[in-house]
């Protein structure tokens, strides 16, 4: 006869299970690898049958996340070539699951020998160390950004079955340390923003000038990224706990860095009187507009209409070249000088990245409409 307590956590484990490794609801992405494992994969769920599948597209998605792209990220070189294992023929998806992997073949390994069993400052060491009792210190196991990999997949399949809707997704560096760029998106083209290896769509930015000079001392810097999503219909997001910017939140701070998100006004709402920044709907030739966007395209959790957008708070990346103070596993003082190759700047490689987490958010609450409208 099954224990009735042994049932209850193994339902307890399961979900949490799902929480841990699964992002999404009907549009579902579960990722598995390590940094310095064999490869990073992935299984997509619940993506719908017949889209094209454009792997040239796919592939230039992974490419803008890749390592060694420029002077200003690490110089691992990775080919980062996806490998489609399921869910897929004749170039369409098929409905069913997508199953997909990436090779590591550029590993150092043996550049964190010496880290084995110190904790490294504002890494995820010590708490993976005494959640699980053990943990992989090979570029940080699963916490490490290459992680990230499998959400470019699952985003760049995500962004093609949203283009049928016509809704585009941007994002681009904004601000990296005080070089900040003036006024809205709007005040932009955001066509050159990959045409600049920091991904920022000023082209007199001082942004990569700054990266280079934190990059030659060995430390690092952060900065934010904005992320603008256009054509998106009205009505999608799900009051009261399944609010749309929640979700969008929730997206954004599962990335790597991610120390903030704010959409529409966000935190300088705080400075405004209701009479300042209330959006006043009109009547646009038959069709309910809004004169203004301080909302951000949302409004009581659910898209309406406008475009949406918001910023992403990136802190600097921990890992510096540089000596820190810090204990072993034992809990003796020891000092610490991480070697091997990273990132100055998470800013230029992340971008693709908060544009995919976009991507799968949108998609995910489009289909989840799509299944209330059915009814």
């Amino acid at each position: 006869m099954e224990n009735p307590e042994s049932s209850r956590f193994s339902v307890f484990n399961f979900q949490l299970d799902k929480t841990v490794n699964t992002f999404g609801n009907i549009y579902r992405l579960t990722s598995f690898g390590e940094s310095h494992g064999p490869g990073i994969g992935g299984v997509i769920d619940g993506c719908p049958a017949g889209i094209e599948l454009d792997t040239a597209f796919i592939q230039q998605e992974l490419n803008r996340r890749k390592p060694g792209q420029s002077r200003i990220t690490t110089p691992r070189k990775e080919d980062d070539e996806v490998q489609f294992l399921s869910g897929i023929y004749e170039g369409k998806t098929t409905g069913t699951p997508i199953g997909f992997i990436i090779w590591n073949k550029n590993q150092h390994s043996s550049d964190y020998d010496n880290m084995k069993t110190v904790y490294r400052p504002s890494h995820a060491d010590y708490t993976y160390q005494t959640k699980y009792g053990i943990r992989d210190p090979r570029g940080g196991g699963r916490s490490s950004a290459r992680e990230t990999i499998a959400r470019c997949v699952a985003g760049a399949i995500a962004k093609l079955a949203l283009k049928q809707y016509g809704i585009q997704i941007q994002a681009y560096t904004s601000q990296v340390g005080p070089i900040q760029l003036a006024g809205s998106y709007q005040d932009y083209d955001l066509s050159l923003t990959e045409e600049s290896d920091v991904r920022c769509p000023d082209p007199k930015t001082e942004m990569e000038t700054l990266i280079a000079e934190v990059k030659s001392k060995g430390d690092t810097i952060g900065g934010i990224i904005t992320c603008v999503a256009k054509g998106v219909p009205v009505g999608l997001g799900e009051p009261v706990f399944g609010k749309l910017h929640a979700a969008l939140g929730h997206a954004m701070l599962t990335i790597n860095a991610v120390k903030g998100f704010e959409y529409g006004d966000g935190f300088n709402a705080a400075f405004f009187r209701g009479s300042e920044r209330n959006d006043r709907f009109f009547n646009d030739n038959g069709h309910i507009n809004t004169r203004t966007n301080n909302s951000g395209g949302i409004q009581g959790g659910i898209s309406n209409g406008q475009d949406i957008y918001f910023r992403v708070a990136f802190k600097s990346v921990a890992t510096i070249l540089m000596e820190q103070e810090t204990v072993n596993m034992e809990g003796e003082d020891t000092i610490l000088k991480a070697r091997g190759r990273h990132d100055p700047c998470v800013l230029p490689r992340a971008v693709p990245i908060v544009e995919s987490m976009t991507a799968m958010t949108l998609l995910d609450y489009l289909l989840i409409q799509k299944t209330r409208e059915n009814f």
